[in-house]
């Protein structure tokens, strides 16, 4: 098959690497000369416009991937992409939309009779050779179209990939699996915090990490890559304690919250990333003045 796939960052460029490998001809799109000729180097056809990355598609349907940032980017590249389609190509979002932005999307398609679908795409810089998992939203007819691609993307051709609901579904549960993930990831991020304080069994966290991978309940590939990371550097010192957030927790946080759904370990886990970026740490400081206050506890000075 062939397709344009428009945004060539670190995730798109290895998915039109794949795609090309697996067969496909790929038409690679990004905003800068330097991402499209990345793109070619990996086999793929490059194009320098919008106009010039759907014309060039020969097939009908003609297939559009978009991989962009959430939010007013997607919403502009979908609006520009369905002008130059006809009805019955189709758009694909694999991007981390917001689900209430996808049925929108999905809805003003349908309306011009281009179809569409939504893949919440999994798999970071290790989809090239591992795969994507793949959770996709839309019609089934339009996702029978679509099955070769998803087929070279996944991990296999029947594993890590499916059609999970209607428009918005594919992004829903991308949203929700990446809550759980955050959730996932603190839990790793305190239990090493932990070994690393106990400083009088000098436990080296390199081994214990590469026990945990054999045989431990907590075996997972998020310990693989914590093993990996601890290899390189025990301390991690190089790495400054600042985490981001891709808007996907704070989603499903206010999903939970709607939905009437505990969700202590996710929520929990996004307010630390948001503490990590608290250079000021203001609330610490109120705390303590209160405890200085009520108790005369003592207060450390800031230097």
């Amino acid at each position: 098959m062939e397709l344009a796939l428009i945004g060539l960052g670190k995730m798109g460029l290895n998915m039109a690497t794949r795609l090309v490998r697996g067969g496909h001809r790929v038409v690679g799109y990004a905003r800068t000369k330097e991402s499209i000729e990345a793109a070619i180097e990996a086999g793929a056809e490059g194009a320098y416009s919008l106009e010039e990355a759907v014309g060039k598609l020969n097939s009908s349907p003609k297939i559009v991937w978009i991989m962009v940032p959430s939010g007013k980017t997607t919403t502009e590249t979908i609006e520009k992409v369905a002008a130059l389609l006809n009805k019955g190509d189709i758009i694909i979002d694999g991007g981390n939309s917001n689900y209430k932005d996808t049925i929108a999307h999905a809805a003003a398609l349908e309306a011009k009779g281009i179809d569409f679908a939504d893949s919440g795409t999994s798999g970071g810089i290790w989809g090239l050779t591992e795969g994507y998992s793949l959770m996709i939203g839309g019609k089934e007819e339009v996702t029978e179209k679509l099955r070769p691609i998803f087929e070279t993307l996944a991990p296999a051709k029947d594993l890590g990939w499916g059609r999970v609901g209607p428009h918005g579904a594919g992004h829903y549960v991308k949203m929700v699996h990446n809550g759980i993930e955050y959730g996932m990831m603190q839990a790793f991020a305190e239990g090493f915090g932990i070994l690393k304080a106990k400083k009088d069994f000098e436990l080296d966290l390199s081994q214990i990490s590469h026990i945990w991978q054999h045989g431990s309940v907590v075996r997972s590939w998020l310990l693989d890559l914590a093993a990996n990371a601890f290899d390189e550097d025990t301390e991690l010192k190089d790495i400054k304690p600042w985490v981001a957030d891709s808007g996907e927790g704070r989603w499903t946080v206010f999903e939970s919250v709607d939905l009437d759904v505990p969700a202590p370990i996710i929520t929990l886990a996004l307010q630390m990333r948001f503490a990590s970026r608290d250079e000021e740490n203001y609330p610490a400081r109120v705390l303590a003045a209160l405890r200085n206050q009520f108790g005369g506890h003592a207060i450390k000075k800031a230097e």
